[in-house]
Order: C-alpha cells, then structure tokens, then sequence
C-alpha cells in the first residue's frame, strides 16, 4: 500500500497516510476540519527487497565458476580411419 502526503492549504498541517491506490483522496483536514487537503507529490520508498537477497540468489554467477577457467575434455583419440588421417590410395 503507497504513503500518501497531504498538506491543508488553511492551516498548513501536513501529514502521511498509507491508503490503497483505489481509495479516494482525503478531503477534511484531522486538524482543523477544514475540507482544503491537498495531495502532495512525494519521491516514494523505491523497491525494498527482504530476505536472504534477491540477486545472490537468483542471479549472481558462483564466483568459482567465474574464477576458474573450464576445463575442455581432451578428444577422443584418433583410429586412424578418419578425416585427419587421409587414406593414400594403393595403401591399406
């Protein structure tokens, strides 16, 4: 639910209250019961995530992996009847 600011334009009260976004926009002042609140534009809290962290457990690379370059598998070895060892015509 957001944090809204209001502030009355007769007295100059100001004021935070977490509403919904459906409902509708205060009118009455709390301290002088006049109906001249204004909504005012605040920066908002931004995104707060909590528990164990969202990017080292979703996202981040294992710092081994990143560390340590992979290993290739060596090639299986050669039988000699393959494209790297051309066969001469007249030999068997």
């Amino acid at each position: 639910m957001p944090t809204y600011q209001y502030e009355c334009s007769t007295c100059g009260h100001q004021f935070e209250i977490m509403q919904s976004m459906n409902d509708d926009r205060l009118k009455k002042c709390p301290k002088c019961s006049k109906n001249k609140l204004k909504r005012l534009i605040g920066a908002g809290t931004g995104i707060i995530f909590k528990g164990k962290g969202f990017y080292a457990t979703d996202y981040k690379k294992k710092s081994s992996s990143v560390d340590s370059p992979k290993s290739k598998p060596s090639p299986a070895p050669c039988s000699g009847s393959c494209a790297c060892h051309p066969q001469t015509p007249g030999k068997t």
